[in-house]
Parts: C-alpha cells; structure tokens; sequence
C-alpha cells in the first residue's frame, strides 16, 4: 500500500473513530513547565496492529503530530520531525520533549482498533516557570500606629496564585487593617499587594514572605524587612533597690533600659530634679561623684526619648548614698620552715585603706577562737599560735568588715612533721608461690622517702608498697620499712616477719598424715633388716694366701 493510500485509511478511520467518541486520555487540564516533557498516556489497552493518531490544536490550526502504524513503525508529522516526538509502540502513549509556550492547546488520540475505535482529547497548558518573585514597599520606614504600609509581590509565571507569610504565620485579610488583593491569573506573571492600615510593630516582625505558585511549581520571595518605629512602652533602671550605702570608687552603675523602643532610646539622668551631665543608658559611679553627687541620701532617675516617635517616659526612682569602702587586706605569716614541737606561728591581717570595724579569723571553714596556744591581739588584728603541732596545718583566712564593704586574705600554712610511728600491713604466713604485698604508710608532712630491707640487706623498692609476685622459701624472713623525713631529719621505722611455707595437702585428717608416717618407717625398718640378715647367709671366700696355706702339708 503507497503512503497515499494509508493515509486516505487513516483519514476514512479516523472520521470514523472520531464519530465513536469514547475518551482514552486523563481528564485535563494537564500542566506542564515550559521546557520539560510531556508524556500523555493511554487509559485503555492497546493490542497489537492497533493503530494510534495524535494530533494537535492550538485553537487556529490542526496539526499531525504523529501516528503509530501497525508495524509499530512512527511517522511523525511535518511540523514536529525536529521536536523529539515518540509514540510507545506498546502502550500508544505519547512524549513531546522541550515544551515550548506555542505546545499549549488540545490534544487528541484515535486508536483503529480491529474491533471499534475510540478517541480522546485533553487540554495541555504550558506554564512559565514560576520565578524573579520580589516585594516592594510604598515606604522606607514607618510609624507605629500613624503610617499605613502597601507592599507588593510580583512574579513571573502562569497562572499564578499568592500567600503572604510574617515569619511562619500566614497572613489573612481581615477586611479592616489587613486587605490582600490579587491580579487575576494569567499565561505570564501576577501580583499581590497587601495593604496594613495603622501598622503595628508586630506586623511586620518578619521577615515578611511571599509564595507564588501555580499547579506545577511555587517560589518563595527573599525575606523582606520594613522598619516600624516605636515606643518607648516603659523604662526600667537597675538596679531598682540597691543597698543604702555604695561603695566609693566601685565599679558600681545605674543602667537604665527601654527595650521596647525602636530606634534605641536616648537617656538623660537626675539627681534628685538635677540633671547630670551623662549620657547612655549606663550611668557610672565615677560620674557621679566627680559631679560632687552620692553623699547625701538622694533619688537617681532616668528619661528616654525616641527620636522617631517623639515619646519621652521616665524611669522609677533609685536611692542611695556613697561611702568609702576597704580597698583591700592583706595577710602574712611565716616564710621560713615550720616544724611541729619546735616552731611557732604569728600571722596578721591589714587593710591597705578604710575603715575597719571587724576582723575575724576562719581555718579551713571553721572560726578560729583562743586557746591554750593560740592568742589574738586586742583588736584582733593579728594571732599568735605558741608552740605549732600538725593539726595546725591548713588555710587560715581574715575577714575586715565596715558597713559598706568586705575584704579578706588567705595565707597557707605548712607545718612539717613525722614519720610518726605506724605498721607495716600484710600477711605473717603465705604458701609458696603466692603474691605478697607489704604495705609502709608512715604519716608525715611532708611525705616520707621510703626504703625497705629484708633480714637486714636493703632492697631495692623505694615506695610504700613492696610486692612478690611469687613468693620463695627464700623471701621468709623480717622485712623493715624505714622512713625518713627530710625536713624534719626524722627517720621511724617497723617491722614485719613473713614466713613462706610448703603447701599442705588437703583432705586427709591428722590421723591419716600420722598413719602415712608411721607405715613410712615401718617400711624403712623391714629393708634394713633384710638387708643385714642377707649378709650374715652369704659364705665368706678365703683369700689367695688363706688358700695356698691349706693346700700346702707343711
């Protein structure tokens, strides 16, 4: 058959496909981004030596986009040879690559089946990637309560629809302050524009979003910011409720704050109804009395301003007055070697500047009071500890008070002593081929140097703890642990005596063990016995002389 007698064929079936009218395509309209492939599927089975007919039309023209002959051969249409057409040669379905915007319209399939024919058609948008999505504002900045704000998103794309996000709220018309108008969708591009009447700061916390989507794709806008200008609500100064006396010359300070004011508020501060040349929302010490304030009684207030929103509101009022504190204490005691039973101790406590009301002493966390070796001077200044023992070992602190302030010192202090008498620990009786382990802790400050002898040879371990791993009979003996104190020249030593033994069957009582001897003699008896009476039966041989003279007459 010539190709125009199958095309004629073709045409004569189609007619009569067209007239059966079944649908074999999806419900449309089916969405497809520009520049992406489209596949229309078949939804009845198609047999072998059916054949399909895809066609276009785009409202003005209709075109042959391909058919499927039934050698499963594909001749695709004129306008389409160079678009990437293909028909599946098994299910009839149909791939156009690289949509272009002219690809939107209906598309329509007649399938010659042996038994009947049916067609199908379904609309095909092509839409404009969604993109450049971007809000712009009416105003710069804004004030809180007086300004109305208008912004607008756009973007490209087709068929378009818009949501409004504040951070992760979505943003709803309300119909009064809040009004969202969209433009009505269309092939290419939209807008938003959202209207805020008597803008509140918490309007536009942001960052404010705006999505554009239609059925294929949605992009997000970059976070938009608009500044609302506001406050200040309230002004607080800390701290609220100092002490009645501050201390003079300290790093003490007023800090005055307004948080919800935008931009930052100014500040200026009062003594009393004076005002005081500072500026900030810190107001220091130092500033005060280099303004000759601070000491009297007197009340200390701030007032913040907003530049934008021309609102002024002052702070509560702070009272105090200024006092001069102890700079500092200093403490010192001895420098040289201390040894219990020979040394004695004075330390003393001094403020560099201030007033001191009250001293008192503290070792290791505990008040320290006289006794009959320690003695405080008059104004405590100062303890005396007479004859120095090894409890007096610690960390002594002096605390000087006034009422506006507290310093105190620590001084360490090293009292030498020992080796005091102890014990060497460990067992007296071990079995052969045990672990040993001899324990020397002498107590002594500071710790002793140790060495240890057996049976009076030194042995060469110089720590507290000395260990056979396999004891031998040869490790019996008496073992002394010798140490010696450095610093205080005394050496103190003990003693302890191990006996390694033979290990002792067990499981046979006294009786057995002494039967087992007793039969071991018994034995050791018998064999000397035979062996005695054995030699007394054996015949004693003359010697070679002996014989000579019995054979001889004469």
């Amino acid at each position: 058959m010539d190709l125009l007698s199958l095309n004629s064929l073709l045409f004569f079936l189609f007619l009569l496909g067209f007239c059966a009218g079944n649908s074999v395509l999806p419900p449309g309209p089916m969405d497809v981004v520009l520049g992406k492939n489209l596949t229309i599927k078949i939804t009845v089975t198609k047999n072998p030596g059916d054949i399909v007919i895809w066609n276009f039309n785009d409202g003005k023209n209709q075109n042959n986009i391909a058919t499927l002959r039934p050698d499963n051969t594909v001749n695709v249409g004129d306008a389409y040879k160079t678009r990437g057409v293909s028909v599946d040669p098994n299910t009839g379905s149909l791939t156009v690559t690289s949509l272009k915007k002219e690809d939107s319209g209906d598309y329509s399939v007649t399938l010659l089946q042996s038994a009947a024919t049916v067609t199908g058609d379904v609309l095909v948008r092509v839409l404009v990637p969604v993109s450049n999505v971007v809000i712009k504002s009416d105003l710069f900045e804004a004030i809180e309560y007086n300004s109305t704000v208008v912004l607008t998103c756009s973007s490209s794309g087709s068929y378009l629809t818009f949501t409004w996000t504040n951070g992760t709220t979505p943003i709803v018309s309300d119909g009064k302050r809040l009004t969202v108008v969209d433009t009505p969708p269309s092939t290419d591009g939209g807008s938003s524009k959202l209207t805020i009447t008597g803008v509140l700061r918490s309007d536009l916390v942001g960052p404010i979003t705006c999505t554009a989507k239609n059925t294929m794709e949605q992009a997000t806008s970059p976070p938009f910011n608009l500044t609302v200008y506001y406050g200040p609500d309230d002004v607080t100064i800390s701290p609220l409720k100092p002490s009645d006396y501050i201390t003079s010359s300290s790093d003490f300070n007023l800090t005055c704050a307004a948080p919800s004011s935008s931009p930052p508020a100014t500040f200026t501060w009062y003594h009393n109804k004076d005002e005081i040349k500072a500026s900030g929302p810190v107001l220091t010490l130092k500033t005060i009395e280099a303004q000759g304030f601070g000491k009297n009684y007197a009340d200390y207030t701030c007032r913040a301003q907003n530049a934008k929103t021309l609102r002024a509101v002052a702070s509560p009022a702070v009272r105090f007055s200024v006092m001069e504190p102890i700079s500092d204490a200093k403490i010192s005691g001895p420098t040289g070697i201390l040894i219990a039973g020979n040394s004695s101790a004075n330390v003393s406590c001094q403020a560099t500047s201030g007033n001191v009301t009250q001293i008192s002493w503290i070792k290791d966390g505990t008040p320290l009071s006289e006794n009959s070796r320690i003695m405080f001077s008059s104004d405590k200044s100062s303890l005396f500890i007479s004859v120095l023992q090894k409890e007096d070992n610690g960390n002594y602190v002096c605390k000087l008070r006034n009422s506006v302030s507290e310093k105190e010192a620590s001084y360490k202090m090293a009292v030498s002593f020992g080796p005091e008498p102890f014990k060497v620990e460990g067992k007296d009786e071990v079995k052969i081929s045990t672990e040993v382990v001899l324990i020397c802790s002498p107590p002594s400050t500071p710790p002793a140097n140790i060495t240890w002898k057996l049976n009076g040879t030194l042995l060469n371990v110089k720590t507290n703890k000395l260990v056979i791993e396999n004891a031998l009979y040869k490790d019996s003996g008496t073992y002394t642990c010798e140490a010696f104190n450095p610093v205080t020249g005394k050496t103190t030593t003990s003693t302890h005596t191990l006996s390694v033994k033979e290990e002792i069957i067990e499981g046979l009582s006294d009786g057995a063990i002494a039967g087992i001897v007793i039969a071991c003699l018994v034995a050791v008896g018998a064999c000397l016995a035979l062996f005695f009476y054995c030699r007394q039966k054996v015949p004693v041989r003359p010697s070679a002389k002996q014989a000579i003279r019995l054979e001889s007459p004469y």
